[in-house]
């Protein structure tokens, strides 16, 4: 059973980590420890719905994979 709203809050939530892995790659800068804190327990939260987010995208593999199979 599709659910939209959480792969739409999911993918919305590793982008935000992707977009912050890569100023901190680039530029030494961790926006989410700028505006919340540096491990405060609301950035902690942050940290781990987007892990959360991440392993939950992981399952879209699988769905990307039986769509290639069905166009083929």
């Amino acid at each position: 059973m599709e659910n939209k709203f959480l792969n739409c809050f999911c993918l919305t939530l590793t982008i935000i980590g992707a977009i912050n892995w890569g100023l901190i790659g680039f530029f030494n800068f961790n926006l989410v420890a700028l505006i919340f804190g540096s491990m405060s327990w609301i950035s902690r939260i942050i940290y781990a719905l987007v892990g959360l987010s991440g392993l939950y995208l992981l399952s879209f593999y699988g769905t990307l994979c039986s769509n290639e199979n069905n166009a083929s």
